[in-house]
């Protein structure tokens, strides 16, 4: 094949268009890609100027930039190439590059111009800028979100903070109020339960068996009105973080002994609370008011919510893994609906009358419990009374 003939397949089967032109501006030739872009048949172009081919002021422009490109060889697009618009037969436009090339043959000088069609790339590169535009205002749009959200959770905080200022400057006054009003009302009741004891012990010299009847009356509320006292006040130190476990050995059955001979002097007429210890081994190393303090509020409970009668068994043990205490009473027991609610403060069952109380005994025990690294859990039927047992680690 000849190189002129090869020539000749590579300008008719190129991708881009080539169009060859005299150094007047008149088509030489065009290529079928060229003629597919511009929409023109070979016939319609060859022979004419290449201005044809060109939107305004194009089209006015290019036979004044030929002439002076002769006389001053500064190309604007010769040698350079450069983006351009083309005109379509059917006067629609079209972005393409252009890169013209000079050619001399026989003395002559022609100009070839590649054309490549930039209408995907410029419609991608207009996509991608609406694109961009949009996650702009997206981004415009959120951030003013997230400011506004900012200036909501900055207001909100502040609110807070106010509010939890103002909830602990309560909780202070509270505290003291707590405090205060507990140790006004001890002296007035110390007062009170001695004068009554007194009074008692009087009655009885002279055998006025009414009068120590009353007497005991307030001698029984005097405690119970203490007890409440006493529970206030733990809480309060309980809640400020004033209470702390501190163990040190002591021998368990001892103590259960002694709180039971204590208890026994409230218990309700022929209530009898009997206390069995299972092991030997009865040293263990715990907090010994705290352990006190857990064993008085479940006997307290056994005592005032069983009746007259009924018999209250208080068990110890210390085995190599544990160290367990139970309370067992046959009293009204727990509704199943308010036993998740039991260790809660101020939390009492719906079955309990007119029976005085606060709700905070369980409450306490639980927190004393927690202290100690232990756990408390309880089994209780309005039918057969409750069970309560505190497990703690031997160690």
């Amino acid at each position: 094949m000849k190189n002129s003939e090869l020539l000749q397949d590579i300008v008719q089967n190129a991708i881009d268009g080539i169009i060859s032109i005299s150094d007047e501006g008149i088509v030489q030739s065009i290529n079928p890609s060229a003629c597919k872009l511009f929409a023109y048949l070979p016939e319609e172009v060859v022979g004419n100027n290449i201005s044809m081919l060109m939107p305004m002021p194009d089209k006015l422009q290019h036979d004044h930039y030929l002439r002076r490109y002769h006389v001053t060889h500064k190309p604007r697009i010769i040698g350079i190439g450069r983006e351009v618009t083309g005109l379509r037969r059917n006067g629609t436009t079209f972005p393409m590059r252009l890169g013209v090339s000079e050619v001399k043959y026989n003395e002559e000088t022609f100009y070839v111009g590649f054309i490549h069609d930039l209408t995907q790339q410029k419609e991608a590169e207009e996509r991608l800028k609406d694109y961009t535009l949009h996650l702009e205002e997206l981004v415009e749009v959120r951030t003013q979100s997230l400011n506004e959200t900012i200036l909501a959770l900055e207001s909100a905080k502040e609110q807070i903070s106010n509010s939890l200022e103002s909830e602990k400057e309560l909780n202070q006054l509270k505290s003291r109020f707590i405090s205060m009003a507990s140790h006004e009302f001890r002296t007035p009741l110390s007062t009170i339960q001695l004068s009554a004891s007194l009074i008692d012990k009087y009655a009885e010299s002279a055998g006025m068996i009414e009068i120590s009847k009353h007497v005991n009356k307030i001698k029984g509320s005097v405690t119970g009105l203490t007890a409440i006292l006493n529970n206030f006040l733990q809480i309060e130190k309980l809640d400020s973080g004033k209470v702390e476990a501190n163990s040190s050995d002591f021998d368990l059955k001892e103590l259960a002994t002694e709180i039971t001979e204590e208890m026994q002097s409230l218990a309700k007429a022929n209530q009898k609370i009997n206390y069995k210890n299972l092991t030997d081994t009865n040293t263990i190393k715990l907090d010994k008011n705290l352990i006190k303090n857990c064993i008085i509020n479940l006997l307290t409970n056994a005592i005032k919510y069983s009746g007259e009668g009924d018999n209250i068994e208080f068990t110890t043990e210390v085995n190599s893994q544990n160290c367990i205490i139970s309370v067992k009473d046959k009293g009204i027991g727990i509704p199943l609906e308010d036993q998740k609610y039991l260790f809660g403060p101020f939390f009492r069952a719906h079955n309990t009358g007119n029976i005085l109380g606060t709700g905070l005994g369980l409450n306490i025990v639980a927190r004393h419990v927690e202290l100690m690294g232990g756990k408390v859990t309880f089994e209780s039927s309005t039918d057969s009374g409750s069970l309560f047992t505190l497990t703690f680690p031997a160690a």
